[in-house]
């Protein structure tokens, strides 16, 4: 059977570090507050004139470099993210270039938290189906850029960074075993960017009513998301026809401790099968995993033929798993 298979994983996290004491000098809050509620101490902060594409492009080389494969020797790049450089052309397209990969297709998709989750899918089956041999899955955000500042709610929770993977078609036991995708429009209000689109294109209006920014219902948000990861990972398992206790470490969305320790707890997963780097760089929605899986990677913490199990969740609403064999 042809599946593919992760051969090289690579992340980028900008330089500067905002922690949760800086926080405290400019929104209404404490460390405290912050750590009990989410488990995140600080996160990293994107410097003027670095770009999701400059994020996604170190992330890649660094995966590309693992994995023995030059840029000209990829096929197609998937790029999952929210913050993109522009709206056209794609991250994708501007990685492609940036890196020299001139004859993949290339292009971004959109689905929140879940992009990488959706975007290691997307590939697997082109190389699945045998039309292309090696790919470049990222995940890449820029969320101090959409981050409204003067919102506690949401502002101590978004980081920036690039995490990405190199994918190659082939035969064998080891790879991508499954994955499993869901959407749920009708709860698009819970997170969103109302401006800068089609719907409220830049005015001076909107952007007085900071209608640029990113606005989540927390409350809301989290009762869903604790709900949908769990049925997400129990599909996966059910249908590679596994056991909880064959996973050998979980590779959850950064998005608030309190879900991942949910998440494992109804997996009966102890702490050293649950990898969690959120402490260090909150939430960076679409990169989050492929950031922790790429620590997770070059700390040992991944032996071959490990079972691994990814999972997500994020605007749309969306979310999704994935089954991997290392």
């Amino acid at each position: 059977m042809i599946r593919s298979r992760i051969v090289g994983t690579g992340s980028y996290l900008p330089e500067k570090v905002l922690t949760n004491e800086e926080l405290e000098k400019i929104v209404d809050t404490t460390d405290e507050w912050i750590l009990t509620r989410t488990g995140i101490r600080e996160r990293r902060i994107t410097a003027n004139g670095e770009a999701s594409s400059t994020l996604a492009t170190n992330a890649a080389r660094r995966a590309l470099d693992m994995a023995g494969v030059s840029p000209e020797e990829l096929d197609i790049i998937v790029v999952g993210t929210v913050t993109p450089d522009m709206f056209f052309p794609s991250v994708g397209c501007l990685v492609q270039d940036a890196l020299g990969a001139k004859k993949a297709v290339a292009f971004d998709l959109s689905a929140g938290c879940s992009g990488f989750v959706y975007g290691l899918s997307v590939a697997d089956n082109f190389l699945k189906n045998g039309q292309y041999k090696k790919a470049l899955v990222v995940g890449t955000e820029n969320l101090s850029k959409v981050t409204d500042y003067q919102d506690r709610g949401t502002c101590v929770l978004l980081g920036d960074g690039s995490g990405a993977v190199v994918l190659v078609a082939e035969e064998g036991h080891q790879g991508i075993l499954s994955t499993h995708l869901h959407s749920d429009g009708s709860y698009k209000d819970l997170l969103f960017q109302p401006g800068g689109g089609s719907r409220v294109p830049p005015t001076y209006e909107s952007i007085d009513e900071r209608l640029h920014y990113l606005k989540m219902d927390g409350n809301k948000l989290f009762k869903i998301a604790v709900k949908s990861l769990e049925d997400v990972v129990l599909e996966a398992i059910a249908h590679n026809n596994i056991k909880d206790s064959d996973i050998d470490l979980l590779i959850p969305h950064q998005a608030n401790l309190r879900i991942i320790q949910a998440i494992a707890k109804r997996l009966n997963l102890p702490e050293e099968k649950v990898f969690v780097n959120i402490h260090k760089y909150g939430n960076t929605s679409s990169a989050s995993i492929p950031i922790a899986l790429d620590e997770a990677n070059r700390a040992g913490r991944i032996q071959e033929d490990n079972l691994l199990l990814l999972n997500a969740f994020g605007a749309g609403l969306t979310w999704g798993s994935a089954l991997v064999r290392w």
